[in-house]
């Protein structure tokens, strides 16, 4: 919700990187490729024990971040937008969520328990959306936790010392919120 309304006002700008990035001729599939494997190597730093892996992580999880608006722009500057790219981008970000949380836990920044629980409510706020989409509500925007909100507290308040266990449960926390917003949204438009 909050990078939402960002993202309408720099909408000019979106739109001169995404034609900038069609330009090479690579397709919105192959940007979101990109996002996926940069997402994966947070992860990995995330779970190498490094001695500054939630600092190189959480750059790696922002560059991530940018390739993911980058494959929409590409698809919009191109018209070539798909169901199939839409799908495909989706499950990425999905996977890369899981990825990211697993490399906490496995590289000891937070307790298991916390990641689990931070994946687990970030999947909720997923299939809120995919489960009100099938009952052909939109709900796209609804909530303060999205995928955007959620991975910015992980990389920026995670690349503060000592804080990747608070930032973790900021992302439990929102997304329990956007959880429930969701749900009293599509239970009262609902017969």
């Amino acid at each position: 919700m909050v990078l939402n309304r960002l993202r309408g006002r720099l909408t000019p700008l979106l739109e001169s990187i995404g034609r900038g990035f069609a330009a090479t001729g690579l397709s919105a599939n192959f940007w979101t490729g990109v996002g996926l494997a940069v997402a994966f190597a947070a992860a990995v730093v995330y779970g190498s024990f490094l001695e500054y892996s939630y600092i190189l992580g959480g750059i790696l999880l922002l560059v991530s971040g940018f390739f993911d608006m980058v494959d929409g722009q590409v698809a919009r500057a191109t018209g070539r937008s798909s169901k199939r790219g839409a799908f495909l981008d989706s499950m990425f970000d999905k996977i890369a969520e899981v990825a990211i949380f697993a490399g906490l836990a496995s590289g000891g920044l937070v307790a298991p328990e916390i990641a689990l629980l931070g994946i687990g409510m970030s999947l909720l706020v997923s299939y809120a959306r995919a489960k009100a989409d099938a009952l052909g509500i939109e709900i796209r925007g609804l909530g303060i936790g999205e995928r955007a909100e959620r991975l910015l507290i992980i990389a920026i308040v995670g690349m503060i010392p000592g804080m990747m266990a608070l930032a973790v449960l900021a992302v439990v926390v929102i997304s329990a919120i956007t959880v429930a917003q969701r749900m009293r949204y599509v239970y009262r438009r609902l017969d």
